[in-house]
């Protein structure tokens, strides 16, 4: 005790007899390790993550997916039991005679039954079918009662067809004048293409995916004889005339007050000998449905800034995933940037072997953001309904996700206050 007394006055002698200049050295060292301690444990949070993604890698489940356990006991292996299966013996086994299952009848399928087509959009050939019995008979001597019909799905043929107009040229007698009615006009002057033709060939490729070339093969081996380079003259000629109709769409969606953004990889372009240039389709959809593609060669942020500009509504939200540029953009134009919930779940899936509790709360909440949406589809609500369904029900529990709020329920009750909908 008298020792300790002793060094305690001997440390307060020394630290009066220190220069201020030795004391701000002291200070700045001090400040030195609380910075590398920062850094220390924000190595060590690093590196958690990477072992915990190793380890998922290798032992744990790579979907997304979670399996909400029961409260019922489920073992695990490597785990002991907490309850053991039955040890009784099981009941003998009883013999039943066999039986053949029958077929139930509404699911039973008929050749009679017109079911599996639309016949007001289809095309019907109906073909006559002769009775051999009656064919030695005379039409006096018998009576038809009725008529029993029967459905087969056919196929013909190419549907190309070439449309022949005639023109007759016709002289005066009384002015010996000649004259002609005139052809009708192309949509695409001086083209031998019909406007269906060049519809149909555009369905074809963008909605069929089915490449020119293929169109090609199909037309020769229907008999006609034209170029591909005509085919993709046609294609672009058409596109063009579509351009109009893309750019007030484009305005439309961005006068919406909510739109969704995203970008996509594609290839278009030569870039050398078997290689095609990477380019990004950057898909915008509008509060009306809808929806434009504008493409880019890169996914920087000046794309952002060229297709939606800078004279949105001051209330526009944007909704994306969390890739940054939409937050750069927002912040620079003021509008509102909502990022999607199922990346935002993301960030929270990695994290579950590092903050397990946490992480499993924020799932459960949004697991009953799913739920509430997956009710509203059943409902099929729509507009104002599907608003106010989402405000009871969905508001209150982002509110808890937002605040961290600590009185967040289990994901049972959750789910027990989402009501079922009636259509």
């Amino acid at each position: 005790m008298f020792s300790e007394r002793i060094a305690d006055t001997a440390f307060h002698d020394r630290a009066n007899s220190m220069t201020s200049a030795q004391v701000a050295n002291l200070l700045r060292s001090h400040s030195e390790l609380q910075n590398n301690h920062k850094k220390l444990e924000q190595e060590v949070v690093h590196l958690r993550h990477q072992i915990a993604w190793f380890q998922r890698q290798l032992f744990g489940q790579k979907s997304e997916k979670r399996i909400i356990e029961s409260a019922g006991v489920q073992g695990t292996l490597g785990k002991a039991f907490d309850a053991l299966p039955d040890q009784t013996e099981p009941p003998e086994k009883q013999r039943i005679a066999s039986y053949e299952r029958q077929t139930s009848a509404k699911n039973k399928p008929s050749e009679d039954s017109p079911l599996f087509f639309d016949e007001s959009k289809v095309p019907v050939e109906t073909i006559e079918l002769a009775n051999p019995e009656i064919s030695h008979l005379s039409p006096d001597d018998y009576d038809v009662i009725g008529e029993k019909v029967s459905y087969r799905l056919a196929q013909r043929p190419g549907s190309y067809v070439v449309l022949k107009y005639v023109r007759p040229v016709i002289k005066r007698r009384d002015t010996q004048m000649i004259s002609c009615p005139p052809a009708p006009v192309s949509v695409i002057d001086g083209s031998r293409a019909d406007v269906s033709f060049i519809a149909g060939l555009l369905v074809d490729k963008f909605a069929y995916h089915l490449p020119f070339y293929r169109q090609h093969q199909r037309l020769i081996d229907a008999g006609f004889k034209l170029s591909r380079p005509w085919l993709t003259q046609i294609g672009g000629n058409a596109c063009a005339m579509l351009k109009p109709i893309y750019l007030a769409q484009f305005d439309s969606v961005r006068r919406s007050r909510v739109m969704v953004m995203d970008e996509t990889l594609t290839k278009a372009g030569l870039a050398g000998p078997g290689k095609m240039q990477k380019g990004y389709f950057w898909p915008i959809y509008g509060e009306l449905d809808e929806v434009c593609f504008p493409f880019f060669s890169s996914r920087n942020y000046e794309c952002i800034e060229e297709a939606l500009g800078f004279s949105l509504r001051k209330d526009a939200v944007l909704l994306s995933d969390g890739y940054g540029v939409y937050k750069r953009y927002a912040e620079k134009t003021g509008i509102t940037h909502a990022e999607c919930w199922s990346h935002t779940r993301r960030g929270f899936f990695k994290a579950q072997d590092i903050e397990p509790e946490a992480a499993n709360m924020a799932m459960d909440m949004i697991g009953a953001l799913y739920q509430i949406e997956a009710r509203i589809r059943e409902a099929d609500l729509h507009d104002e309904a599907k608003r106010e369904y989402r405000q009871q029900h969905a508001k209150p529990i982002v509110a808890n996700f937002l605040t961290g709020s600590t009185n967040a329920l289990p994901i049972t009750a959750y789910y027990r206050r989402i009501p079922f909908l009636k259509r």
